[in-house]
């Protein structure tokens, strides 16, 4: 989850009965497996003595930044959308490190074209295929 990034910052009141998904959430950032994915990654703790309501804010690595309210949000929640965004980072680096752009645009038409069923043609190669076998 870290190696998607470079910032992640859990800001809380400690007597705040909502802590529970800041506290979860640390304990993934802490986490070995999740330190090893990005050493780099900034883990930053602000302990609050306000009545500040519980809050997650992350920095993708490319900048740009989320703020989660904890108190309504899972940790679970957080940590899917940052893998589900760090997913969609990965393909597009992916495709701009093979020089397409991005993003990627489909043309309307093309949306709308027949995309032959795969399973189909496989089956009716392996029906030509037997009916040579089968025939001298």
């Amino acid at each position: 989850m870290l190696k998607f990034l470079s910032k992640v910052k859990i800001e809380f009141n400690a007597l705040d009965p909502r802590v529970a998904s800041c506290m979860e959430f640390l304990a993934q950032c802490n986490a070995r497996k999740a330190k090893e994915s990005n050493p780099a990654c900034q883990v930053l703790v602000k302990r609050r003595t306000d009545d500040f309501p519980p809050q997650i804010t992350v920095t993708f690595v490319n900048g740009v930044e989320e703020a989660f309210d904890a108190t309504s949000t899972p940790a679970q929640s957080i940590r899917t959308m940052i893998l589900e965004k760090g997913q969609h980072l990965e393909t597009e680096q992916m495709f701009r490190e093979a020089g397409e752009k991005w993003p990627v645009i489909i043309p309307e038409e093309e949306l709308h074209e027949f995309a032959p069923d795969i399973l189909s043609n496989m089956w009716c190669v392996l029906l030509l295929l037997h009916g040579r076998t089968s025939h001298p």
